[in-house]
């Protein structure tokens, strides 16, 4: 009886590790990894070789006034890595919606949020293996990590929580869209505006004055200048890990998850 009883009112514990395996068995054979993993490297031969030359001339003074360009450009290939992360998120909700299935999942005796937490834990999965491969890439070109293992940690801990603020975003919209492919076309030109238009491939002193203060203070650049921080730099030229530095950033990621929380409790709390 009571056997009965477990299998047909399992945990909430059970049933988020049952819907997590469901989104993450896949991935090993649609090709979702295989994606994760190339990304940061297309990223980093796309940015890193027609840029590198001129980035990195005058080499006495070149105008990111780091060390390196690889050292500039490591936080970018990690952002962009996530970005793609979350355009996967906002595809796989949307593709539940459109085949009814987060409907089903309304119907059934399951947590109201077991759902949406299964689909963060998938993506977070994603997020740590583009972050992982970013990392490689950025150390072929010659990155490294130069603050010691405390802020080591801190860039690896930030750099999840953007990707957890980027796909709860994500999956909101997608929870909420009536076509994948649309949802990830509408989120691409964003994520690539953002990208372009910020401090992660030059520095915002380089673009033309009427629109630096944008360049400098959207939530790219500041992610960015976060991360260059915390990697550290054998020159002064990567910032240091203060409020002021810091705070902007931890802003960015807080107000994100501000904004798209109480939509992804509405899109998890609707019932068929």
């Amino acid at each position: 009886m009571t056997a009965m009883t477990i299998d047909r009112n399992p945990s909430v514990f059970r049933q988020w590790w049952v819907l997590t395996v469901r989104l993450i068995t896949p991935t090993l054979r649609n090709g979702e990894v295989f994606t994760a993993i190339l990304t940061p490297v297309v990223f980093t031969v796309g940015f890193y070789i027609p840029l590198n030359l001129v980035m990195s001339f005058p080499k006495d003074n070149p105008p990111h006034h780091m060390s390196s360009f690889a050292q500039f450009l490591m936080p970018m290939i990690v952002l962009q890595a996530l970005a793609f992360s979350a355009i996967s998120a906002a595809f796989r909700a949307a593709t539940d919606t459109v085949d009814g299935i987060n409907k089903r999942f309304g119907s059934m005796p399951i947590g109201t949020g077991v759902p949406l937490a299964a689909r963060m834990s998938a993506n977070m999965y994603r997020c740590v293996i583009s972050i992982a491969a970013a990392i490689v890439c950025g150390y072929v070109i010659g990155f490294r990590f130069e603050n010691g293992p405390l802020y080591t940690a801190g860039f690896l801990l930030f750099a999840l929580a953007v990707g957890a603020a980027l796909s709860l975003g994500a999956d909101v919209i997608g929870s909420l869209s009536k076509s994948p492919e649309a949802t990830t076309q509408s989120l691409t030109l964003p994520q690539l505006i953002l990208g372009m238009l910020s401090a992660g491939f030059l520095p915002a002193s380089q673009f033309p004055d009427w629109i630096e203060g944008f360049v400098r203070n959207q939530p790219v650049s500041q992610f960015a200048y976060g991360m260059r921080a915390l990697a550290g730099d054998t020159t002064d030229g990567a910032g240091v890990v203060d409020w002021p530095t810091m705070g902007p950033p931890l802003a960015w990621v807080i107000g994100l998850v501000v904004v798209f929380a109480p939509f992804a409790v509405y899109v998890t709390s609707r019932r068929p």
